[in-house]
């Protein structure tokens, strides 16, 4: 599964830090998402597209 999560962040200037303080995950979590290393859970996939105010499609998209 490819993501925008990178993108997403760096329009808003967080770090990956940052983006883990938002969503309560570690920033190694972030990261392994950030680099299709780890595909979320549906729970965190929610909440990643809460706080970007997007639609999980808008985020994720298979490969």
């Amino acid at each position: 599964m490819r993501n925008r999560l990178k993108v997403l962040r760096a329009e808003r200037d967080w770090s990956q830090a940052d983006l883990a303080e938002r969503l309560k995950l570690s920033r190694q979590s972030v990261n392994a998402i950030e680099t299709g290393k780890y595909d979320p859970s549906l729970p965190v996939a929610f909440r990643i597209a809460d706080l970007f105010d997007m639609a999980i499609e808008e985020i994720f998209q298979r490969d």
